[in-house]
């Protein structure tokens, strides 16, 4: 079976400015000439993964491990080296609530967002009673989004991306939107996706919602990948670890 997306010795550098102990004159020096000294940060390294139709897979890790910095690969926000193939319509739900204009009502940015995400107006108009209801947001649709609180944005952003029949979905951190009823309406969306066909790959530090819906996970450590598995099994190796009960 052809993967969904075939990550292929994936790495990713970032080069950051620090401050080192420097005379006067080389501080003065470096700000006026625009050489700041610079350091390489090696995010990920030498990452190599496959996620199938029909599958959850969770990523996790500690803060800084090269979660988010693998998806936002997958996603076509950074450049990498190495080679990312996917296979689909692909919807990431990273940053959520990027790509409204909060100027414009409600309704009309869930216009606009599935114009972003390739959906034709037709197709929008028959899916929009869905995304509201979905959104439980039924009484704001005519207000417009910078009278929103962030957990309405947040959850209009996640109904909408889930209405775009999303044949691959990137997910960061995404059930930490909404109360715990929310969250487990949530997932159950997801899970109504995979059961379609979709492939679904999230961020997550809720080790009980991996091990309840995923079917495989991913721990990184470092910016490499340290464990893959059967859920269960990885976020016990991960549990086991010193630095997750020392957190």
């Amino acid at each position: 079976m052809i993967g969904r997306i075939i990550v292929e010795n994936v790495s990713k550098k970032f080069k950051i400015r620090f401050k080192k102990n420097q005379s006067v004159l080389a501080r003065l020096t470096s700000l006026f000439s625009g050489r700041e000294p610079k350091k390489t940060i090696h995010a990920l390294k030498d990452i190599s993964f496959e996620a199938r139709k029909g599958e959850i897979i969770g990523i996790i890790g500690e803060n800084g491990s090269g979660k988010s910095t693998l998806l936002r690969c997958i996603a076509g926000i950074y450049d990498y080296e190495g080679k990312i193939k996917v296979n689909g319509r692909i919807i990431s739900i990273i940053n959520l609530g990027v790509g409204f204009h909060y100027r414009l009502t409600m309704k009309e940015n869930i216009y606009l967002c599935c114009s972003l995400f390739g959906l034709s107006r037709r197709k929008t108009k028959e899916v929009f009673p869905s995304i509201i209801e979905f959104s439980e947001l039924e009484n704001f649709v005519n207000t417009k989004l910078y009278q929103f609180s962030s957990g309405m944005k947040n959850r209009l952003a996640f109904s909408i991306a889930i209405h775009c029949s999303p044949e691959i979905l990137l997910l960061d951190e995404v059930f930490e939107i909404g109360d715990e009823r929310f969250k487990i309406k949530s997932a159950g969306k997801i899970k109504e996706l995979v059961k379609q066909g979709a492939s679904v790959v999230l961020v997550s530090h809720d080790l009980k919602m991996v091990d309840k819906y995923c079917h495989r996970a991913i721990l990184m450590e470092g910016g490499k990948i340290k464990e893959e598995g059967k859920a269960r099994e990885i976020i016990w190796q991960y549990k086991k670890s010193s630095d997750f009960f020392a957190n």
